[in-house]
């Protein structure tokens, strides 16, 4: 079995989702299509089906992140990078950042 080390932190936030905490260590498996490339998307349903209890309309809508939510791939702004189709790769960092504040 194949798997990734994702490093993914959120902030603005976001973190509140995730019981608190900023910074994860995700380990993707990706036996789901071999010899396919996993992409941001299958992280981004993986975060949503197995690291939230609830409130996950805040994190997804329609098959991706929330208006609102930038997405760093390694620091690098994710409309850069294929967005939904980046392939990822072993030890890569993914940042989601709420641009959403209440007032």
């Amino acid at each position: 079995m194949s798997e990734l080390h994702i490093n993914v932190e959120f902030s603005g936030g976001m973190e509140l989702l995730f019981n608190n905490e900023r910074k994860h260590k995700v380990v993707l498996p990706t036996e789901k299509n071999p010899g396919e490339p996993t992409k941001l998307q299958d992280l981004i349903f993986y975060i949503r089906d197995n690291m939230m209890t609830e409130k996950k309309d805040l994190f997804v809508d329609n098959d991706t992140v929330r208006p609102g939510i930038l997405v760093l791939i390694n620091d690098v702004d994710w409309e850069l990078c294929d967005e939904l189709e980046y392939q990822l790769e072993d030890k890569d960092e993914i940042v989601f950042i709420s641009t959403l504040h209440g007032g």
